[in-house]
C-alpha cells in the first residue's frame, strides 16, 4: 500500500449502523413494507428481513406479487412471535421463554431463521422433562427440529418410568403408543413394565381403544414375562376377549412350556430390550506397562463406557463371575506370588467386600456358577499346574475341594451347560 494512504476500519459500525435502523424502525421512519400477522400490522425494511431472514430474501428478491406490495400477509404466524423477530433481525437480542418457546420457534422455522431455531431448541432441551418430553418430541417432529426431536426422544426413553406416570402419556395418540412399544431403547427393569404401562393407556379411554390392543400387544416381548404375570393376562378383562390377544399370550406360554423348541420360536418378541440385558463389566488385564485395577461398565442402551470401581490391588490371570448380582474376582498373581484372595463387587451400592480366600493359590484358573455354587477350575499355584477343583458355597460362605479334573490344565477356559 502507498504510504501515502491507510485503511481506516470503525470498529462499531455495525452496531452503530444498526441501532440507527432499530431506531428508523420504532419511529416508523424510511419504512418500505408492512407485515400483517392478524390484527399487528408491522411496519419493516426489506434490506433488513431479507438480510437475515432467507424466506424474506427469496420473496423480495425474486419475481413474486410479494415483492413490490406494500402490504404484506404473514399466514400462520403469531403476532407477538413476528414482531419479536422482527425486533430481532434489528438488534440479534431475543428473550426467550417457556410461555412464548413454541409460538417464536414456528416462526423462526417458517422465517428461516437458523441461528434463532437452534437457540430455541437449545432452550427447549433444558426444559426436558417427564411430563413435557412427549408433547416436545412430538412438536419437534412437526416442526422438523431432528435434533430436537432425537434429544426429547432420548429423554424419554431414559426416564419411560416416570414419563408413563405423567398426563401426556395418557393422552398418546395410538401412532406414537405403537412407536414406544417398538423402541429397543425403552429403559425399563423388566418387560412386565411396559404391559403395564399399555394396559394403563388403554384404560383410559377402553372404549376408543381397546380395539387397539391386539396390534399393540404384539409389539410386546410377551415370550419375555414371566410365567405367572402371562397366566393373570390371560383373565384380564381387556384381554380375555380378544382371540388375537389370546393367541399372542399362547406363543408366550409356548416359550416356556417347550424349552427345547425355542430355537424354532425366535421372533422380534423373543429379542430383549437394551436395558433388560444386563450390562457387561471389563475387569482389570493390562495397561502400557502394568496390571490394570480399574472396572469398567459397558451400556448396550447407551452403547457408551464408563469406569464404575477400582480393585484394591493389581491382578493379572484371575477368573471373573457373577453371583447373585455381584461380580466375583477370584485368584489370580499380583505379579509377585500367586494369590488364593476373593474380592466381590456390588454394583448396586458400589462397594467392595474380601471374601474368604480360596484353599489353593491359584492363577490361569477358569471360574463358573453352576445352580448357586461357584467353581473355580485348575490353574497354577505358581509352581505346578493343577487338576483340582474348589466349590464356593454362597450361603455356608466356605470354599471346599470337590472332584478333580482327570488332567492339570492352566489358562483353562470353563462353561456350563445343561447343568453341567
Amino acid at each position: 500500500m502507498n504510504p501515502h494512504e491507510c485503511m481506516f476500519t470503525a470498529l462499531s459500525h455495525a452496531d452503530v449502523t444498526f441501532r440507527k435502523m432499530e431506531g428508523y424502525l420504532r419511529t416508523r421512519q424510511l419504512c418500505d413494507v408492512i407485515l400483517v400477522a392478524g390484527d399487528r400490522r408491522i411496519p419493516a425494511h426489506r434490506l433488513v428481513l431479507s438480510s437475515v431472514s432467507d424466506y424474506f430474501a427469496a420473496m423480495f428478491t425474486s419475481d413474486v406479487r410479494e415483492a413490490k406490495q406494500d402490504e404484506v400477509k404473514m399466514e400462520g404466524v403469531d403476532p407477538d412471535a413476528l414482531w419479536v423477530l422482527v425486533q430481532y433481525a434489528y438488534t440479534g437480542r431475543l428473550e426467550l421463554r417457556e410461555d412464548t418457546i413454541e409460538s417464536l420457534l414456528s416462526a423462526s422455522c417458517l422465517l428461516q431463521l437458523s441461528s434463532v431455531v437452534q437457540a430455541c431448541c437449545s432452550f427447549l432441551m433444558k426444559q426436558l422433562h417427564p411430563t413435557n418430553c412427549l408433547g416436545i418430541r412430538s412438536y419437534a417432529d412437526a416442526q422438523g427440529c431432528h435434533d430436537l426431536q432425537r434429544a426429547a426422544h432420548a429423554y424419554t426413553m431414559e426416564h419411560f418410568l416416570d414419563v408413563v406416570g405423567g398426563q401426556e402419556f395418557l393422552v398418546l395418540p395410538v401412532e406414537e403408543m405403537e412407536r414406544l412399544l417398538t423402541s429397543d431403547d425403552v429403559n425399563v427393569p423388566e418387560e412386565e413394565t411396559v404391559v403395564t404401562s399399555l394396559l394403563t393407556w388403554v384404560r383410559h379411554d377402553a372404549a376408543a381403544r381397546q380395539h387397539h390392543l391386539p396390534s399393540l400387544l404384539a409389539h410386546i416381548r410377551l415370550p419375555l414375562l414371566q410365567p405367572q404375570f402371562l397366566a393373570d393376562l390371560e383373565s384380564n378383562p381387556l384381554l380375555r376377549d380378544s382371540v388375537e390377544c389370546q393367541r399372542l399370550l399362547m406363543e408366550g406360554m409356548k416359550y416356556h412350556l417347550l424349552p427345547q423348541r425355542r430355537p424354532l420360536l425366535q421372533s422380534p418378541r423373543t429379542r430383549p430390550r437394551k436395558a433388560t440385558v444386563g450390562v457387561m463389566f471389563a475387569v482389570g488385564g493390562m495397561d502400557a506397562t502394568k496390571g490394570a485395577t480399574s472396572i469398567e461398565q459397558y451400556c448396550l442402551r447407551r452403547d457408551t463406557w464408563k469406569q464404575v470401581a477400582t480393585m484394591s490391588g493389581r491382578r493379572l490371570q484371575f477368573g471373573v463371575a457373577v453371583l447373585d448380582g455381584r461380580l466375583y474376582v477370584v485368584g489370580g498373581r499380583d505379579g509377585l506370588k500367586t494369590l488364593n484372595t476373593v474380592e466381590c463387587y456390588n454394583p448396586h451400592s458400589k462397594t467392595w467386600s474380601v471374601m474368604p480366600p480360596m484353599s489353593t493359590h491359584r492363577h490361569g484358573l477358569g471360574v463358573a456358577v453352576l445352580e448357586g455354587p461357584m467353581y473355580a477350575v485348575g490353574g497354577h499355584d505358581g509352581w505346578s499346574y493343577l487338576s483340582t477343583v474348589e466349590r464356593w458355597d454362597p450361603q455356608a460362605r466356605q470354599w471346599s475341594f470337590v472332584a478333580s479334573m482327570a488332567t492339570p490344565r492352566s489358562t483353562v477356559g470353563v462353561a456350563v451347560l445343561n447343568g453341567k
